[in-house]
């Protein structure tokens, strides 16, 4: 089984090195788990598996740690992550208005990514800054006091 090369063949060599060395050896799933990531921006079904093929771990453990650990995804990511907090704070200040005009401006639905891969848009229980709040972050930046109408300049900066 030959997982397709969708990126820098380079990068496929060096993956390649890496199912190698972890060749039936199941400790290795994390870490192949994330190499392939790294090149690929997600986890393509076929890399999930010839990981269980060349790790020698059954495919529904492959999928029950890809889908376990939140750094992990199986759909593309967006070359920029936005985050939008729906916590109670967040919430109650505004969030749900930041996110309808997210959702319109990327025209997406929150879990998803832009055709283009531009964006995922993704919305999280809690970034822990409340008294800043409605809070939304891109790539780890944070911007706070968010409103919907300062949503398009924000996007604007990560063209």
């Amino acid at each position: 089984m030959g997982a397709e090369c969708k990126c820098n063949c380079e990068q496929d060599k060096k993956l390649d090195a890496l199912f190698a060395q972890y060749k039936g050896n199941p400790n290795g799933l994390i870490v192949v788990l994330a190499a392939i990531q790294e090149v690929h921006g997600y986890l393509p079904k076929d890399y999930l598996i010839k990981t269980a093929e060349e790790l020698g771990v059954p495919l529904s453990d492959v999928y029950g740690v890809a889908t376990f650990y939140a750094a992990f995804s199986l759909r593309p990511r967006g070359r920029h992550s936005v985050n939008l907090c729906l916590g109670t704070a967040c919430y109650v200040k505004g969030a749900p208005e930041v996110q309808a005009m997210l959702e319109k401006e990327m025209g997406i639905k929150a879990g998803n990514t832009t055709e283009d891969r531009r964006f995922s848009l993704d919305l999280v229980r809690c970034l822990g800054a409340c008294g800043i709040a409605p809070v939304m972050t891109v790539n780890g930046e944070v911007y706070p006091r968010m409103t919907a109408e300062k949503v398009s300049e924000i996007l604007a900066k990560y063209e």
